[in-house]
């Protein structure tokens, strides 16, 4: 019996130990720093003001979302922790509203539940601030988010692009062929083309190699050379040492179709804007010019705002393309469009679907506002909202909405969406009689659309709702380039659907 006393007591007391070992592993100090870098950033940015204390409470909630035996309870001067229905700890709430005294404050009460919660433990200290985040930003709006360490790692890397040559490659019939080259690239700098072969890769055979394999042996450190053997498509083969740089994954996907120049543009990165205008400025300069142009963002989610205004000014003369507003003094401009206009006399359509957003939007609402273009396809998602990046000190990236988007005759994007000229969302009889009446000069959709773009902020979710409905949202059909085939081929229908010019 004494021994079994013994090793109780020794169970015990090393259990103690193991709590307190874990309860000192957890970094009370990391968990201050990054709260209070983010309640710093937050604060000022955010759409509607919410005082620190609200926005530290929210994040604290966290701790309930991984363990529901956990409650934070505000009274009067205090913030209580308790488990169940045990008080574990009480301490004074900060004199103030100084996000440092609340970060510390947040991270206190974390740390007391660290010994007692199961789940908290397992979620660790990321899991911890994790939950911190989504419990706050659910409060706040839809895009607004906290994106952790590895991620936001992996999301900068693919944001700046990767070292390399610019260059995709396959495999046929044992020879590695060059699939893709991104514009102005080192590979495109250089001659390479689709469809020629690559021989070599600093004096090593490709012949047999997995793709895989070559594609890493393209790529390198930043500024480091490569030597490359390739054989062009007239039969000659040629050397040359290329330097690897940054390269963004290409975006504008450029394909002529008898007189019509269709882009697919994929998102919005740091080289969209400027490949669009490549890409026009190719099909311009052969010797048989295009009837139209087709910028095709079906299923297009976005990306970077500058590069959409870019985009849109390439097709605009001097004006407006686009407001934003917020509280921050930063976050609020006025995006115009210069002198200078790609493409003039060329009849441009846009095709949109249930899933084209944020960036493809600002561009879409830009180009039909000030007549310009025919938008075609179906409501948008309605994504307006604009986002500020933060590094946070643990390596993680906070995205904070500070903005939202005015089109240029002033309706929101958000929860409105684009409301396309020419519908095809309701069915190809319906798309049938559209068109047609458009022959005659009647637009059926007018009433619709000058509805929309008449709306100001706020708009309710039941006015967006009946905005939306003429023309609800859907996923892109083979009807969408089909009927920009139409409007191109006949000029009465096109002028018919667009919006009368704005002025400047």
């Amino acid at each position: 019996m004494i021994r079994i006393g013994i090793i109780l007591v020794l169970f015990v007391v090393a259990r103690a130990q193991a709590q307190t070992l874990t309860a000192s592993g957890f970094d009370q100090d990391r968990l201050t720093t990054v709260y209070s870098e983010a309640l710093i950033f937050i604060a000022p940015r955010i759409l509607a003001p919410v005082p620190v204390p609200q926005l530290t409470v929210w994040g604290l909630q966290g701790l309930t979302a991984l363990d529901a035996n956990l409650r934070i309870v505000t009274k009067e001067t205090q913030l209580q922790l308790f488990r169940q229905t045990q008080m574990l700890l009480e301490v004074p709430i900060p004199k103030d509203d100084a996000p440092a005294a609340w970060a510390r404050t947040a991270a206190v009460l974390t740390a007391a539940s660290f010994p007692v919660s199961a789940p908290v433990r397992h979620a660790g200290a990321q899991g911890v601030i994790q939950g911190f985040f989504d419990e706050m930003f659910s409060r706040l709006d839809p895009y607004s988010r906290y994106v952790p360490p590895m991620q936001a790692g992996e999301d900068r890397a693919r944001r700046a692009g990767r070292a390399g040559l610019g260059l995709t490659v396959g495999q046929r019939s044992g020879i590695i062929e060059v699939k893709s080259v991104i514009r102005d690239s080192p590979g495109a700098i250089a001659g390479i083309r689709p469809g020629d072969i690559l021989a070599a890769i600093d004096e090593q055979r490709t012949q047999d190699q997995d793709p895989s394999t070559i594609g890493a042996l393209l790529s390198g450190p930043e500024g480091s050379a490569v030597l490359l053997s390739w054989r062009g498509r007239d039969g000659r083969t040629r050397d040359a040492r290329l330097v690897r740089v940054m390269v963004s994954p290409e975006t504008v996907f450029a394909q002529r179709t008898a007189d019509v120049l269709v882009l697919r543009i994929t998102s919005f990165s740091n080289t969209t804007a400027s490949h669009i205008a490549l890409s026009v400025q190719d099909a311009l300069a052969e010797p048989r010019p295009v009837d139209g142009i087709v910028l095709d963002l079906r299923d297009n989610r976005g990306g970077l705002l500058r590069q959409a205004v870019t985009a849109a000014d390439s097709f605009l003369p001097e004006g407006l393309v686009a407001t934003t507003i917020g509280r921050d003094p930063d976050s609020m401009n006025v995006w115009r469009s210069t002198e200078g206009e790609l493409a003039e006399n060329v009849p441009l359509i846009i095709l949109v679907d249930g899933r084209t957003a944020s960036a493809s939007e600002i561009l879409a609402a830009a180009l039909a506002d000030r007549g310009r273009a025919v938008v075609v396809g179906s409501a948008t998602v309605g994504k307006g909202m604009v986002q500020t990046i933060d590094p946070l000190p643990d390596g993680g990236e906070l995205f904070v909405t500070w903005s939202q988007t005015l089109a240029p005759l002033g309706w929101p994007i958000q929860g409105l969406g684009v409301l396309p000229q020419v519908c095809t969302s309701l069915g190809q009889d319906a798309l049938n009689r559209q068109l047609a009446s458009l022959s005659t000069g009647f637009q059926p959709m007018a009433a619709a659309i000058k509805h929309s773009r008449a709306v100001r902020i706020p708009v309710k979710a039941t006015e967006a709702l009946e905005i939306r409905a003429p023309c609800p949202a859907a996923e892109g059909r083979n009807a969408d380039l089909e009927a920009a085939r139409l409007l191109i081929s006949n000029p009465a229908a096109y002028a018919a659907a667009l919006l009368p010019p704005m002025g400047r």
